[in-house]
């Protein structure tokens, strides 16, 4: 199972939108290679089109596309414009992150459960009156998740499914070493330095990616 994951940090609403910038060019690279994409996580941020985090789960025949896809967002990205939320701001760099797991799920579905709810909130009526929610539980670490932002039962449970088997792996890998650690938890330090890709403008177009010489003006 190929995941990656996008995330602003706790950069400033500028963060987020590169973040949901970055989203709809992945959704289009998907689309001409033929590679399934799915929103498995999408923590929005205030604004429209702005995410503090999404999770994507790629799938292709061979696994080999997706995987290739994928890895070329892994690292840290810039993407230099004035900002439209505060157009006198004097800083023009904004920093975003990618994280790739690549798990093999198949030695820990053997260890996951799922259960199913009736769902919660606004939806209608077939939403709740019926058990559409699922919640997925690894038995090993009691780690669970709930899902159902899907009308049907099977969406939440593979909904559920790759997010739970992200949450595992990021846990696992969070107990190896401190300096490992603090490179897998995303969701609270983007690193800087060197960037993979720099975007600029307001069209968000690559300028520069790490190992060529130049993209898109």
């Amino acid at each position: 199972m190929i995941l990656l994951q996008l995330s602003a940090g706790q950069g400033p609403m500028e963060c987020c939108q590169a973040v949901g910038l970055a989203l709809k060019m992945i959704a289009k690279q998907s689309t001409e290679k033929g590679i399934r994409l799915d929103v498995v996580e999408a923590i929005a941020a205030t604004e429209r089109d702005c995410y503090k985090s999404v999770l994507l789960q790629l799938d292709s025949t061979p696994e080999q596309s997706a995987k290739q896809l994928a890895l070329s967002w892994q690292g840290a990205m810039l993407w230099v414009c004035q900002s439209q939320y505060r157009p006198k701001h004097k800083r023009k760099n904004w920093f975003f992150n990618g994280q790739v797991y690549d798990i093999d799920d198949s030695q820990l579905d053997n260890s996951v459960t799922f259960q199913t709810c009736r769902a919660s909130g606004a939806g209608g009526q077939h939403v709740n009156t019926t058990d559409s929610a699922v919640r997925a539980t690894h038995l090993a670490t009691g780690i669970s998740v709930r899902v159902e932002c899907e009308r049907s039962q099977h969406a939440n449970k593979r909904l559920a499914r790759a997010m739970l088997l992200q949450k595992v792996e990021a846990s696992q890998m969070a107990t190896i070493t401190q300096q490992e650690k603090a490179r897998w938890q995303q969701h609270w330090q983007v690193e800087r330095g060197d960037p993979l890709k720099t975007f600029k403008g307001a069209k968000f177009r690559i300028s520069h990616e790490r190992g060529e010489l130049g993209g898109a003006n």
